[in-house]
């Protein structure tokens, strides 16, 4: 059992809050059962289709795909900051994974997904949160009939490397 959560100490300021709207993704599902993992990623791109839902909870946009390859940006808000005031590990991690998994889709037949099984990331460098984009970068290393390899580099602002990843992937019937 845990300890209820302290009394609001007044030196704390007013609390914050953030709101998440997103769009739920099964009224188009039909729609891009047909497209091939580029097809429907630049679909999210042009605004055709709804981004997924974890992009709202995260910020992360996806911004450019290529054959095995995809780039997100995120600008980090107060709400991700650690105790230290650092944004934490976890969104580095969470747009890592997304920039390798995207990578995947890009080379997916349609019909065929992908889900992450394995994932090590290294954290090189704080990220600070001084209000400036974060870049993750993804890539493929090798696509095979079932498990996908990708890596994926993360960069703040002044184009420092902050994060590295590498990643398992599987390919699965959707």
């Amino acid at each position: 059992m845990t300890d209820p959560p302290p009394d609001p100490n007044p030196k704390w300021g007013p609390p914050r809050t953030r709101t998440i709207t997103w769009f739920a993704p099964q009224p188009v599902s039909e729609e891009v059962a047909g497209l091939s993992g580029q097809e429907y990623l630049r679909g999210i791109i042009d605004g055709r289709f709804p981004p997924p839902p974890i992009a709202a909870v995260t910020g992360g946009q996806l911004v450019s795909i290529g054959e095995g390859e995809a780039v997100f940006r995120c600008r980090p808000d107060e709400s991700f900051l650690n105790p230290l005031g650092l944004v934490h590990g976890g969104l580095l991690c969470a747009l890592l994974d997304s920039a390798m998994g995207i990578a995947v889709q890009t080379t997916q037949p349609a019909g065929r997904g992908y889900a992450t099984i394995e994932l090590k990331v290294s954290f090189l460098k704080p990220v600070p949160h001084d209000g400036s984009e974060v870049e993750a970068r993804g890539r493929v290393l090798r696509v095979g009939r079932r498990i996908a390899y990708a890596e994926a580099h993360a960069y703040d602002s002044n184009g420092t490397l902050v994060g590295h990843a590498t990643s398992s992937l599987a390919s699965f019937g959707r």
